[in-house]
């Protein structure tokens, strides 16, 4: 009984053994089970939609430049006299900034616009001179048209007058050589009759008394022609004289007429001139006071203190406008631009707000806005890299948030634009071979944020 006791008992024994053995071999298939479930998931994983992005850093700006910040600037030299704001002060459009006093010794006459005033009336009493003297001088050379116009009548007449005398005498001259000829010829006849005995001695001595009367009416005739001639050449002369005498007083009256019109332009170019300078002196006065271009806020103050000189030009405020059209401007590598296009989906995290952002998986982002491209430089800023302009974006209702009202331009600002949708996989194999995204651009899809 013992002994069949004791191998009983070595029986069970050895039948506990083998229990915990069987049961210390379950654990390396639970751990394959695991392994092979892991393995699975991995799998899945790697077939799951992942997002390509490109990342870029920047700063939050204005997407118009009139929204961006600017500096007051006086347009005119002077002294300050009176700051009419302080730093972080809000003004409207056309309020008044700073004050200042002239300081061109030019303009330091308090009755300069008067004294141009006076000066313009001068000018404009000379302009009317000038106009009287032209009218007066037109007057005078119509007179003179006049005048030429009778005296060339009357020695034009007289020249036709002596054109017919000089014809008169010179037929007369004509008729009277003919009596003589023919008074010659008779006694040329009377003569040879006297020697045949066929006339006296008296009527020889007739007929040379009659031609020498003939000879002495020729002579005389002669001379009536030659003073005709004369007097022809005479009225001819007279003639000459008379519109040289008017040409002439004509070239002196047409000299003082441009003298007149010289003056009065001239005078009209010193009204006008005084005219400019009298307006440059009113608007001159109303820049004595530096006004806001635009409503905004004064960010700081450029110049200080009273009685202080500032140049032309000079700034004298930065000048942050009210309600800007906000923008992010961010920067990215040079190879990722030509895979951006215009109106590109952006996802933004702004310095200050706590987000947590996945790169693959957009839609599960916390803390991120929606933006898209609305500028993409064509050259590069410094450091090779190309400035993108994102622009808000209409949010989602319950998806996307708008962008915080309290953001300031300089604040920093971290982005990624989305591209395409791409297996996890197949994003894994691209950066492992340092392959760029893909270039097929999809459609543009909303993706939320929590």
């Amino acid at each position: 009984m013992a002994k069949h006791s004791n191998e009983k008992g070595k029986w069970e024994e050895m039948g506990i053994l083998s229990r915990h053995e069987i049961l210390a071999t379950r654990g390396p298939r639970l751990l394959g089970k695991i392994m092979l479930a892991l393995l699975v998931i991995f799998v899945i994983i790697l077939f799951l939609p992942w997002r390509q992005t490109i990342p870029g850093r920047g700063y939050v700006t204005a997407l118009r430049p009139e929204d961006r910040p600017q500096t007051v600037q006086n347009q005119i030299g002077g002294r300050i006299e009176h700051w009419a704001v302080r730093e972080g002060q809000k003004v409207k459009r056309g309020d008044t900034i700073l004050i200042i006093s002239e300081t061109a010794q030019s303009y330091f006459d308090p009755e300069l616009p008067v004294r141009l005033q006076e000066q313009l009336m001068a000018k404009k009493g000379s302009e009317s001179a000038a106009s009287q003297k032209m009218a007066a001088t037109a007057s005078q050379m119509n007179a003179m048209q006049r005048g030429l116009g009778i005296k060339l009548n009357s020695a034009t007449n007289k020249v036709r007058q002596a054109e017919n005398n000089v014809s008169i005498d010179s037929a007369d001259l004509v008729a009277v050589q003919r009596f003589y000829e023919i008074a010659k010829s008779r006694l040329e006849r009377y003569e040879a009759g006297y020697l045949n005995g066929l006339f006296s001695l008296t009527d020889i001595e007739s007929r040379r008394l009659k031609l020498q009367e003939d000879n002495a009416k020729v002579i005389s005739q002669q001379n009536k022609l030659n003073n005709s001639i004369q007097s022809l050449q005479n009225a001819r002369i007279e003639l000459d004289n008379i519109r040289a005498e008017y040409e002439q007083s004509f070239a002196k009256a047409q000299s003082e007429l441009s003298s007149a019109l010289s003056g009065k332009v001239s005078a009209q170019g010193e009204i006008s001139k005084l005219r400019n300078e009298i307006s440059n002196t009113s608007i001159r006065r109303g820049l004595y006071v530096v006004r806001a271009p635009q409503s905004g806020f004064v960010v700081k103050t450029l110049k200080a203190g009273i009685g202080e000189n500032i140049k032309e030009g000079e700034s004298i405020a930065t000048l942050q406008p009210e309600s800007p059209l906000v923008a992010a401007e961010i920067y990215v590598d040079a190879m990722d631009v030509p895979l951006i296009l215009n109106n590109s989906d952006v996802r933004l995290q702004f310095e200050g707000w706590p987000s947590v952002q996945f790169s693959g998986w957009p839609s599960v982002a916390v803390g991120t806005f929606a933006g898209k491209v609305s500028v993409i430089d064509l050259v590069s800023s410094e450091g090779g890299k190309y400035r993108l302009l994102v622009r808000p974006t209409e949010p989602v209702p319950q998806i996307d948030q708008p962008w915080p009202k309290q953001l300031r331009q300089g604040s920093g600002v971290y982005g990624r634009v989305i591209l395409q949708s791409v297996p996890l996989w197949y994003e894994i194999w691209r950066l492992l071979n340092g392959f760029p995204p893909s270039l097929e651009a999809e459609p543009a899809v909303q993706v939320g944020a929590k």
